[in-house]
């Protein structure tokens, strides 16, 4: 009876598990609704859960400096008021140091712009006061004579109004999207801060049910799974922020030893982009390289030389050391997981994507040296230079060969013996 029940248990599973994906190639549509309105309600408590995830870095360190408050209750709500204020005092301390320095860089940009253009403008008339042939190719390339400038004003005006239009429409569903984002993040903290005061107790009811729906061995392997992943996520934000931190002071020295212009501002942008893995850092280059190009092409030039050779130094040396070795990624992967990730969900997908990308290479590793072992595969063909392995029809001559000079042997063993009698 036991059996029949299991059976019949899976079968029904089986034919709502067909069911449910029928209607979802028939109605895509509507599900696609149903999808979306699901996600929208449980956004911002996923939201919450990550950013508990990402405090609980910081507030496990401060958590183990406050050993000597008995109270556990007390300790919590402590280390988790030191995690925020900390949190505060470095976004006060960015924008403190951005702030000025990107008031003072639109000044300067505004002034020097113009004279940039002016310049450009100049030297453009001058190549084409001294190549005639050049501006009636332009204008017979591009039919500059024969184009109707009052019907391209007036469509450039009604494209205006229209857009006009459109943008006050939209106010309206801007000003209803950022209510419900401010709604949204305010539950998203309120329910962090919920998970970051009772994670014990979450853990624990997340074992119980886990051993009530699975057996044993399924649900000790789950839980094994995401302890592995907590580590490796938590190693990984350290880690990221870390290298971040290395790689501004460094563009910051280099650039004051250089004489550079923008220092905190380039130094803070390249921190900060740093972040993101990979590209990060060449997005920051993008902008400090901008800023000083308006104010010296030349030193422009010399940014993006030392931009290469430091991140040459953070890939080869610093990454490495600091990154690198607490995931355990090779960089083949690290870069195919940041592709992916921020084809899937831009820059959080490539955040999240080389710390899951590490779990399933550590478990992939694992399942692997499992089989190997299981199956008793030579070390040697495991080796980086294993030795030639022949295919199927060579091994079929090397055994007819050895049969040959089996029977060749035993019957000369045969001859040998007449003769003895003999």
């Amino acid at each position: 009876m036991h059996i029949e029940k299991k059976i019949m248990h899976r079968i029904f599973a089986l034919i709502a598990g067909a069911i449910l994906f029928a209607w979802l190639v028939l109605d895509t549509a509507r599900a696609t609704i149903l999808f979306r309105r699901v996600w929208e309600l449980i956004a911002p408590f996923v939201a919450g859960a990550g950013i508990a995830f990402v405090f609980n870095v910081p507030m496990r360190a401060i958590e183990k400096q406050l050993d000597g408050i008995h109270k556990t209750g007390t300790r919590r709500m402590l280390s988790i008021l030191l995690t925020l204020f900390c949190l505060f005092l470095i976004i006060m301390f960015v924008f403190e140091l951005l702030i000025p320095q990107i008031r003072l860089t639109i000044i300067s940009l505004t002034e020097k712009i113009p004279v940039f253009v002016d310049r450009t403008a100049q030297n453009l008339m001058v190549l084409m006061a001294d190549n005639p042939e050049l501006g009636i190719w332009i204008q017979e390339a591009f039919q500059l004579e024969s184009l109707d400038w009052s019907n391209i004003l007036t469509s450039i005006l009604s494209w205006l109004a229209n857009q006009v239009s459109t943008v006050m429409g939209g106010a309206v569903n801007v000003i209803g999207n950022v209510t419900t984002g401010i709604v949204n993040t305010v539950i998203s903290i309120v329910f962090a801060i919920y998970c970051l005061g009772r994670k014990e107790i979450l853990a624990r009811q997340c074992r119980r049910v886990l051993y009530a729906v699975l057996s044993e061995r399924r649900a000790d392997e789950i839980i094994r799974i995401m302890r592995l992943t907590n580590s490796t996520f938590s190693s990984f934000i350290s880690g990221q922020c870390l290298e971040a931190v290395i790689l501004g002071c460094l563009f910051a020295v280099v650039m004051a030893i250089l004489k550079m212009p923008y220092i905190p501002l380039v130094s803070v942008i390249i921190a900060v982009t740093a972040l993101i893995p990979v590209v990060g850092a060449f997005v920051g280059c993008i902008v400090g390289a901008f800023f000083i190009l308006v104010n010296d092409p030349l030193q422009a030039v010399s940014f993006v030389a030392m931009f290469l050779v430091l991140q040459q130094l953070e890939n080869n040396l610093i990454y490495p050391r600091v990154v690198g070795t607490s995931i355990g990624l090779p960089g083949m992967w690290v870069l195919v997981a940041v592709t992916i990730g921020g084809e899937i969900m831009g820059v959080g997908g490539m955040l999240v994507m080389i710390p899951l990308v590490s779990v399933l290479y550590t478990l992939a590793r694992e399942f692997t040296n499992r089989r190997l072992a299981e199956r008793n595969i030579p070390a040697q063909k495991l080796m980086e230079q294993p030795p030639e392995i022949k295919n199927q029809f060579d091994r079929r001559k090397e055994q007819k060969k050895k049969l040959e000079l089996q029977k060749m042997k035993e019957k000369f063993q045969k001859l040998q013996e007449q003769q003895k009698k003999k």
